[in-house]
């Protein structure tokens, strides 16, 4: 089953990391990713950009297109990683692994693929 692994930290606190805090966040995280990646259960794993580059469109009678930010919370979503998991447990372990001794959040959901390589599936 493909998880995805949704990432959301404080951006103040992740935006404001010189390059070498950030640079270690990452080794610290590829500990774990790179024998994800060896196994072949490793999909993309990405940054967005701040929230302040966000556009947001909300969909109604008439569709909306709004500048961002509009988070709610400290907590934003910074990124996330698709990681093919055998079960929900596995998914829990490895979230603990990457995410171990930082305050990050992982929001963990099952992903049904619709389109791959440009194909509908």
């Amino acid at each position: 089953m493909l998880y995805a692994f949704l990432c959301c930290h404080d951006e103040a606190i992740v935006n404001s990391w010189t390059k070498e805090e950030d640079d270690a966040v990452l080794a610290k995280r590829a500990r774990v990713t790179d024998k994800l990646a060896a196994r072949g259960k490793l999909g993309p794993a990405v940054r967005l950009m701040p929230t302040t580059a966000a556009t947001t469109v909300r969909m109604g009678r008439e569709p909306v297109v709004l500048d961002g930010p509009f988070a709610e919370t400290k907590e934003a979503l910074l990124g996330f990683y698709l990681i093919d998991c055998d079960s929900l447990e596995e998914a829990i372990n490895v979230a603990q692994e990457i995410g171990r001794d930082e305050k990050v959040v992982f929001e963990i959901r099952p992903v049904k693929v619709f389109v791959s390589k440009g194909k509908a599936s």
